[in-house]
């Protein structure tokens, strides 16, 4: 027994030492390997009588039992100080100033959102957000979408899988196809007056040059008494005039159908095709810009406000489509492939 002990603490001595995971590797093999010292003493107890037997392999049992967890132990302790080495060594020193040619810039979606927020701010709008996974009846519905509407079909939208414990139709949940659908939860949740504003991202099913499954709208909303066309036509002009800075910029409004306005129009700006580029101002052509219209009461009504007392008018435009004609960006599918070198030639700085 004191064989056992003695081995016990010259082991507990050279593992107190070990001063790296391979040397207390090296060692717990020497000591608990196949060949390993204790393994060797193991071997040895066929030769003994029953009762020196059974009192060795106890303690043979306990002393590799001991010298197991102390390997353990000494591990974990030689794991943490190569751990915090590492840490120490590789350290990166966040402060050092970047390359000049790394300098990130504005994406110009987002520096577009930011000039359309900033003219109708001027105007008295405040921004609104909402959801972007939406119900039927906020998307379709209370818009006065009819049932059979197209827009309503797989082709065009994106669903999602309905929830079992939702049976009505209304409840079909799907990626907003347009920002209107906040229009209904503020007409919901808010006494008129309503002046909002909602940029956002939108869902749709299609892909070309001019259409990309997921884009960006603005869509603005005015709840009151005692508004009329007149004003939606004075508060789009004046957009335009400053977002294109374009001082005697020609205006037009078509009539045109949307299900939650009436009546509705789309409006077109004056422009020029010379040599191949396109000049936005007074000219012998016209470009549509945005849809608009008063809101139908059909859609006061679903949002539980009183057609007979308020009216309002609404319109909504695509973010990459006016941006595409402010700085001329030719394909709408760049906007959102990621290449560094059209962010660099569009992009814009901090200012």
């Amino acid at each position: 027994m004191s064989n056992i002990e003695a081995l016990k603490q010259e082991i507990v001595e050279t593992v107190d030492a070990a001063n790296d995971m391979q040397e207390l590797e090296s060692l717990r093999i020497n000591v608990l390997g196949k060949k390993g010292r204790i393994t060797d003493m193991m071997k040895s107890l066929g030769q003994m009588s029953p009762d020196q037997r059974k009192e060795m392999g106890q303690s043979l049992n306990l002393l590799k039992n001991e010298i197991t967890q102390k390997i353990e132990s000494r591990a974990e302790v030689l794991k943490n100080k190569e751990l915090n080495q590492r840490l120490e060594n590789e350290k990166m020193d966040m402060t050092l100033s970047i390359r000049p040619e790394q300098k990130g810039s504005i994406h110009p979606i987002s520096q577009t959102i930011e000039e359309m927020v900033s003219i109708f701010a001027t105007m008295g709008f405040t921004v609104a957000e909402g959801p972007e996974i939406e119900d039927d009846f906020h998307n379709f519905t209370a818009l006065n979408f009819p049932p059979e509407h197209p827009a309503r079909q797989m082709h065009d939208t994106f669903y999602l899988p309905d929830d079992p414990e939702k049976k009505s139709d209304d409840a079909h949940l799907l990626l907003r196809t347009h920002t209107s659908t906040t229009q209904i939860h503020v007409m919901q949740n808010t006494k008129p007056p309503i002046r909002i504003i909602v940029p956002g991202r939108t869902f749709r099913s299609d892909y070309d040059m001019t259409h990309t499954p997921m884009f960006h709208q603005l869509e603005g909303l005015v709840i009151d008494k005692t508004s009329h066309m007149g004003h939606l036509k004075h508060c789009l002009t004046t957009f335009c005039k400053k977002f294109f800075a374009v001082e005697d910029l020609p205006v037009r409004f078509r009539p045109s159908y949307f299900p939650f306005t009436e009546p509705s129009a789309e409006m077109d700006i004056g422009c020029t095709h010379k040599d191949g580029k396109l000049k936005i101002g007074a000219g012998s052509n016209w470009m549509e810009i945005l849809g608009c219209g008063m809101v139908h009461p059909n859609v006061l009504s679903n949002c539980g406000i009183d057609p007979e007392e308020y009216q309002g008018f609404a319109f909504g435009m695509g973010v990459e489509r006016v941006a595409m004609l402010k700085y001329g960006i030719p394909d709408l599918r760049t906007f959102f492939e990621s290449d560094i070198r059209w962010l660099r030639h569009y992009g814009f700085g901090p200012i």
